[in-house]
């Protein structure tokens, strides 16, 4: 009788999902912003955002508290709202469309790329209707979308494009960077993203009205610069010019996010390492992996994402989800299909099957660890589990 192998990872090592590289910097900037007295909305927000926008090759850019808050004000900017449609893709978080839905207007799906995993031009230029005002292309795992094809479709119909760039900070597509592509680029810093400032968002825009208005909305509707009220300047009186909301990004959370931002690159390459690393040992195994990146663009390597199937892999997603928890390897998914989700069903009368690409592959999709803090062992590792469940 054979004895049973202990796991890769035992409890005191599991490998955590999506855990950041936090480093000295980081720990260094908070804490000199907690004596400086300044938590929120402040200098060190007003630094991010300057730094970001350099990063990015762009004039201006708007800190917010997180992604979802970066494309709810910026669907708002637009003048989006009630009797309006937005189309979205039916493989992404549920921020996307929530997104939508805040501003009273209707999000409408439409399938993606079996391969890509992207928005599919043609199930986007089949959705689009005489109320479609807007559409939000995902870049998901950090793969860019074919932004040719959708400027040209936006372009016909006159329809804004925001870009979700939750997973690409870094992506490039045809030597231009997300979130520059569209009318609006949207940006992530939450927990496991690759510039983490704990939560947290961004938004930059084509038209500087857009990013100023966001500005506005994002500190309760408060006339510009409002934050400098109570800096050594000396109090300013401030208005509020319309009803905003509370989507500031504070001091605190953009402590961290420059020190993360200073090593974007670093990080990129790690990533890009831990990728390579994956698509090497786990070639021939009966599992689909992600295709490489496209010509002429720069994938931000935010997720690595294997398909399982029953009958290829002679086990069920959630059961190859089972084994690698018990190997002692955290893992994601991203992401079922929107119109899995019970809320969608019942407010939008959305049905999974209707988005056939989109289902298939929500059902059969893992992410594997993927961060700069990854060591090769680590690596090693996932490797080792992921070829131990798949025996058996």
């Amino acid at each position: 009788m054979s004895v049973p192998q202990p796991p890769v990872r035992p409890k005191d090592r599991f490998l955590a999902f999506g855990a950041p590289l936090i480093q000295q910097e980081e720990i260094d900037e908070v804490v000199a912003t907690l004596r400086s007295g300044w938590i929120g909305t402040g200098p060190r927000a007003a630094r991010f955002e300057r730094a970001f926008a350099e990063y990015k090759r762009v004039p201006g850019a708007a800190a917010v508290g997180s992604c979802t808050a970066a494309l709810h004000l910026s669907l708002l900017a637009r003048g989006i709202g009630p009797g309006d449609e937005v189309i979205a893709p039916a493989l992404t978080f549920c921020s996307t469309v929530n997104a939508v839905l805040h501003t009273g207007a209707r999000p409408v799906l439409a399938d993606v790329e079996n391969r890509s995993q992207n928005l599919d031009p043609d199930r986007l230029a089949a959705a689009i209707t005489k109320r479609t005002r807007a559409i939000i292309p995902v870049h998901l795992a950090g793969r860019p979308c074919d932004m040719d094809a959708i400027l040209e479709i936006a372009g016909r119909h006159d329809l804004t494009i925001i870009e979700d760039c939750a997973h690409a900070i870094e992506t490039e597509y045809h030597g231009r960077p997300a979130g520059t592509l569209g009318d609006l680029g949207c940006f992530s810093f939450y927990v496991t993203k690759n510039v983490v400032t704990g939560e947290g968002g961004m938004v930059i825009a084509r038209r500087q009205e857009d990013l100023g208005r966001i500005r506005v909305l994002a500190l309760h509707g408060l006339s510009g610069d409002a934050w400098k009220r109570y800096s050594d300047e000396g109090f300013r009186h401030y208005q509020v010019v319309e009803c905003g909301y509370k989507y500031n990004m504070t001091d605190l959370q953009a402590a961290l996010g420059l020190p993360q931002l200073a090593r974007v690159e670093s990080n990129w390459r790690r990533r890009r390492a831990v990728w390579e690393a994956y698509q090497r040992g786990l070639a021939g195994l009966p599992i689909t992996l992600p295709e490489e990146p496209g010509p002429d663009t720069r994938h931000a390597y935010h997720l690595y994402q294997i398909r399982v199937e029953a009958k290829r892999s002679g086990l069920a997603r959630d059961e190859f989800l089972a084994g690698m928890t018990a190997q002692g390897i955290g893992v994601g998914v991203h992401y079922l299909s929107l119109p899995e989700h019970p809320h969608y069903q019942k407010a939008l009368g959305w049905k999974p099957e209707d988005h056939a690409v989109a289902m298939r592959i929500g059902r059969e999709t893992v992410s594997l660890p993927l961060s700069a803090k990854l060591d090769d062992a680590d690596v090693a590792d996932v490797i080792e589990a992921v070829r131990r469940v798949l025996r058996g």
